[in-house]
């Protein structure tokens, strides 16, 4: 059954709504190709050719034919990185008004959530930075019950107001820049942003990630956008007062005249996104609001299989 990301919502508490996302993904991949995937093994791990026989749970085996390693409190996990964009455009569009779900912030923190959810599952290290013209939040990665109810505690802030934030731009380069000097071991991050850079421009933001990569994280980024409005300018055929929320610039025009040269500009940024994040080895992943979380949770799982 796919997930009703409004249904969910009404569950309010934000770690009981990552409980619900996650297990709902769960049970949707145990019926799909992609039943093999382990996600909750708090207690073992696979068996790596080669290493030691000694920890290898022969009852586990008896029953699944496949070999597990008992997994240890002080055995190294996964260490991973949430990057979330708190900056103006993130909270477009506005919640509340007719046709409108989930806004994009709400969006990255609903899916921000159930991926440390399932890193707590696993027994593996998270920390969170958010950022917008500034770094607002960044702390390292722990495992502990009382982080993680820490970084929920802050999730739940950048949700707490449904209106736009105007004012704050984004500052994705300086502020990855920054992150990526505090995070000292190899790590997965996991950026969630609108890639609206306010700043020096494209090539700034690209130094950044390959920043990330140079010191030999994993990097994914999830690019979250309204599809409908953003990139397919999904607007009737009417004047409308455009309003840039993070500079506060206003554009009254009518839609059909900027359709064809938006779409353009918008479709060439993206590709040139994608072509970017291909030469640096940045997993790219599409993240349209008005789709399922399977679709970034999918992903997540995906990498951090390839790199247990």
């Amino acid at each position: 059954m796919p997930i009703n990301q409004h249904e969910v919502q009404l569950l309010g508490h934000l770690e009981l709504l990552a409980r619900q996302v996650v297990e709902g993904f769960i049970t949707g991949l145990h019926k799909s190709p992609f039943h093999g995937f382990s996600v909750e093994f708090a207690e073992h791990r696979l068996y790596n050719t080669a290493e030691s026989t000694k920890h290898i749970d022969w009852k586990l085996f008896g029953r699944s034919d496949k070999l597990f390693v008992k997994r240890y409190e002080e055995e190294t996990n996964l260490r991973c990185q949430l990057i979330l964009d708190n900056s103006s455009s993130m909270h477009f569009p506005e919640e509340g008004k007719s046709g409108v779900g989930l806004n994009k912030i709400n969006f990255s923190v609903h899916c921000a959530a159930a991926i440390a959810y399932m890193l707590r599952l696993q027994r593996d290290a998270v920390g969170l930075s958010i950022f917008s013209d500034k770094i607002e939040l960044n702390t390292p990665a722990r495992s502990s019950s009382v982080h993680h109810k820490m970084m929920f505690t802050e999730m739940e802030k950048l949700i707490a107001d449904p209106k736009i934030q105007t004012g704050k731009k984004t500052a994705a380069a300086a502020a990855l820049h920054e992150i990526a000097e505090t995070i000292h071991k190899r790590s997965l991050v996991i950026i969630f942003s609108d890639m609206m850079e306010s700043g020096e421009g494209a090539d700034e933001l690209f130094s950044a990630l390959q920043h990330l990569k140079h010191n030999k994280h994993e990097v994914v980024l999830f690019h979250v956008t309204d599809k409908k409005k953003e990139e397919d300018f999904n607007f009737e055929n009417r004047p409308y007062l455009f309003v840039d929320v993070e500079s506060g610039e206003q554009v009254k025009v009518h839609s059909n005249e900027i359709r064809d040269t938006y779409i353009e500009a918008m479709a060439n940024y993206k590709k040139e996104l994608k072509l970017r994040c291909g030469q640096y080895r940045i997993d790219f992943v599409e993240a349209d609001i008005n789709e399922s979380y399977r679709n970034v949770l999918l992903p997540y799982l995906i990498k951090r299989e390839r790199m247990s």
